[in-house]
């Protein structure tokens, strides 16, 4: 088992809405706060070579959770830049740690990564079975790379390098931004914008037939420490809650929740995306222990009412 007090530890993206968790569930672990290195993008664009280069130096595990990312109308009109930033970054993030004798490279993938039509419960023996969700393939593909890198690192060189695959996240600090949101803080703030409007409806894209499962994200941030701490083989691990919502009985939670009392209209003409999603979790349990713990209503509510609080 790896012991993290004695590390010094980059992780990208530490900054964002994972990220922070992240570092926060680290330093509840006992590592000290001077070992964890935040690089931000407004100094270190991860793009270029020479920047990951600088930043992995000295670096005894990296953490790579930095990406363009965002929902299904973001996937929908920046499909070149998805699959360039986040193929280029990750790329050259692994290389350069490699380079730098890096010990320990945690590679974190997307539920994206996944053909369309994967049996249910996606079992990470499935990645493979067939193309990707057609308006999220480039990012989950460029996702996806990550996981050929580190098996092909670890084969020639003996890199260190693991690859989780975390279901959709949502909680406390996600992104509420209407333009590249996803589901969870786009229905909350639809909903709260329009219970304070007297908006007599709310309308969403899709049918609401689409499923989906959602991980808390402070669950997320435990499994990735538990899976730094003590996994090291090559094969994929999922990282989720096993459960799924379909949007429609997602859209009637948060309503609830928020005491929106008026009515829903689905816009069908806008697509529904991966038809479901539901994840097969045995590999986490059995390899680090992982269980989420957070009951999805009360992850709910929590984030209801931290949006509530930066309002």
């Amino acid at each position: 088992m790896l012991n993290l007090k004695e590390n010094k530890l980059i992780v990208t993206g530490g900054a964002g809405f994972l990220g922070s968790h992240l570092v926060q569930s680290l330093i509840k672990k006992g590592v000290p706060e001077k070992n964890i290195y935040i690089p931000r993008s407004k100094e270190f664009d991860l793009r270029k070579k020479e920047n990951c280069s600088k930043v992995v130096k000295n670096a005894d595990v990296v953490i790579h959770l930095a990406a363009n990312v965002g929902g299904i109308g973001y996937n929908q009109e920046n499909p070149g830049s998805l699959f360039y930033d986040n193929l280029i970054i990750g790329v050259n993030l692994m290389e350069q740690a490699r380079l730098a004798g890096v010990k320990k490279f945690v590679a974190i993938g997307t539920v994206c990564a996944y053909p369309k039509f994967t049996p249910v419960p996606f079992k990470e023996d499935d990645l493979w079975i067939g193309y990707p969700e057609e308006t999220n393939a480039p990012y989950g593909l460029a996702k996806k790379m990550l996981l050929v890198q580190a098996q092909a690192y670890r084969q020639q060189y003996g890199f260190n390098a693991i690859y989780l695959l975390p279901v959709n996240l949502y909680g406390p600090g996600d992104n509420f931004d209407p333009k590249s949101s996803h589901v969870v803080p786009a229905l909350i703030r639809k909903f709260i914008e329009a219970k304070e409007g007297n908006k007599p409806t709310v309308t969403i894209w899709g049918t609401g037939k689409a499923t989906r499962e959602f991980l808390y994200v402070e669950d997320a941030a435990e499994a990735i420490v538990l899976a730094t701490q003590k996994y090291d083989k090559p094969e994929p691990v999922n990282i989720g809650a096993s459960f799924e919502i379909s949007i429609k009985d997602l859209a009637k939670m948060i309503k609830q929740i928020v005491g929106y009392n008026g009515k829903i209209i689905w816009d069908t003409t806008k697509p529904d995306g991966q038809p479901r999603r539901k994840l097969d979790i045995s590999r986490a349990k059995k390899e680090f222990g992982f269980k989420s713990k957070i009951n999805f209503e009360e992850g709910l509510k929590n984030t209801i009412e931290w949006y509530f609080q930066q309002k």
